[in-house]
Formats: C-alpha cells, structure tokens, sequence
C-alpha cells in the first residue's frame, strides 16, 4: 500500500452527520449481559488421521492421494476393459434414457431395466439421465438443486437391490453423453 492521506468528510456531510449525532438516541444501559459459557467437561484433542512417514533423500514422492490415504478405490472390474469402457471404446448393448422424469417416475423403471438387461446377459449398458437444468426456473425461497436424476441415480445402482447385480458405476464418455450418463457395467448372469 502506498502513504496516501485518508480522505475527510466534505463540510456537507460533516454538517449533516452532527445532526445524525444529535438526534440518535443511546441504547438502553440496563441491557441484559450474556451468560458465559461453560467449558465443556473435556478438552478437545485435535486427533491427526494423516502421520508422514521417514523419508530419505533422493526418494520418489508418492502420489497426494497416497499420501493422503484417500486413494481412489480400484474398479471392480478388469482393468483393461475399465480403460476401454472410460475411453468410449466398448459399445453399450442397452440404454435408457430418463430426461423429464420424475424420481417416482425414473426409479422403477431404471430397476427394471438393470434387472431386464442382467436377466439378458448385458455386460454394459448406458442410463442417460441428463445434466439437470443450470438454473431452477422457480426463485422461491427454497431453491431446487439442478440434476436430481444425476445425484440419484449412481446411489440407487449401488444400494440393494440393484448392487447385488452392477458391478461398476462411471460417468460416461463425451460420445455417449459425458456429464449427462452413466456406463453401468453389470455382473455375470449365474
């Protein structure tokens, strides 16, 4: 910051505060004073989930989510096809598309066409569910969150009943959707 000089009020403020001043009445003295709080009957003790490790000089560093013990989980499936799949390599044998639905609506029919699809012995199949509107149409008090479809539906593929059947839950690529899909790679048939 530079030295610069604070500015002061103009004589017509100046004139007009004193009259703010004069007429402002001065809160009440006998306000009640706050009670103060009591300490809680044990102390905090900041418990550290990450501890470093030894290191030496010249080592390689480790990835931050090595480090931070929050490392993305392994896919369930091979590997190789979990590359495919990710890159929009493997084509889906089934889609389905739930824009403009309901979740009343999208969820019964989303279990039936897992169930469907897995009696039929798809491997890969492809639920649109859509970005979800960027902005909610109604600015009430109480705004809607945008993509209710999209939050909803990896949780209800990987909760039972449909867990037992999906193997794997990733958004899909750009050519099949990107934001607005899912690749949902099911479990053999028995």
């Amino acid at each position: 910051m530079t030295g610069k000089t604070p500015k002061r009020l103009s004589a017509e403020d100046e004139a007009l505060w004193r009259k703010v001043v004069e007429n402002a009445t001065p809160m009440a003295k006998n306000r009640p004073k706050l009670k103060p709080v009591d300490k809680p009957q044990h102390e905090y003790e900041p418990r550290s989930e990450f501890t470093p490790r030894a290191f030496s000089v010249g080592e390689r560093a480790q990835p931050r989510h090595q480090i931070q013990n929050t490392a993305p989980p392994p896919p369930a499936m091979d590997r190789k096809a979990f590359n495919r799949m990710k890159r929009g390599k493997l084509k889906p044998e089934g889609r389905i598309d739930l824009h403009g639905m309901t979740l009343a609506e999208a969820q019964p029919r989303l279990m039936k066409f897992i169930h469907s699809a897995h009696a039929d012995g798809k491997r890969l199949v492809l639920v649109i569910t859509g970005k979800g509107r960027t902005k909610p149409d109604d600015e009430g008090p109480i705004p809607s969150r945008p993509g209710v479809l999209r939050r909803q539906v990896p949780d209800w593929l990987t909760r039972p009943p449909l867990a037992s059947l999906v193997l794997e839950v990733t958004p899909a690529n750009l050519r099949h959707g990107g934001d607005g899909a899912f690749y949902v790679y099911l479990r053999r048939t028995r």
